[in-house]
């Protein structure tokens, strides 16, 4: 995956605007369709490599990256609060998805 393709995955699965994206499934309290995470947590990656050396972020990339960690997890909690039955690992790839976010805003690889 390349830069621009992981910038895309992110701004387009924050996008509460879109019915299957990330975090649209998750405030339906509908689980990620299978490879969503996974493709997340790979343009996460992919982003965290490529700014390392770079002191600014485009806005709707730090925007996207805020969606995904904290909508992401208040979305998750409201549906374990309503008795959703979200998958075994999900509540883990939340927890990777901000860690990952934290670092990107850090600066830390």
């Amino acid at each position: 995956m390349d830069v621009k393709t992981a910038q895309h995955v992110l701004i387009a699965q924050a996008d509460l605007t879109v019915s299957d994206s990330f975090l649209a499934r998750l405030k339906q309290q509908q689980p990620p369709v299978p490879g969503q995470v996974t493709s997340l947590l790979l343009a996460l990656k992919v982003i965290t490599e490529n700014l390392k050396a770079v002191d600014q972020i485009d806005r709707s990339l730090a925007y996207a990256l805020h969606q995904l960690a904290y909508v992401g997890r208040q979305a998750y909690e409201q549906g374990k609060q309503t008795n959703v039955e979200w998958p075994p690992l999900l509540d883990a790839d939340i927890e990777r998805i901000a860690i990952a976010t934290a670092q990107i805003f850090k600066g830390e690889a």
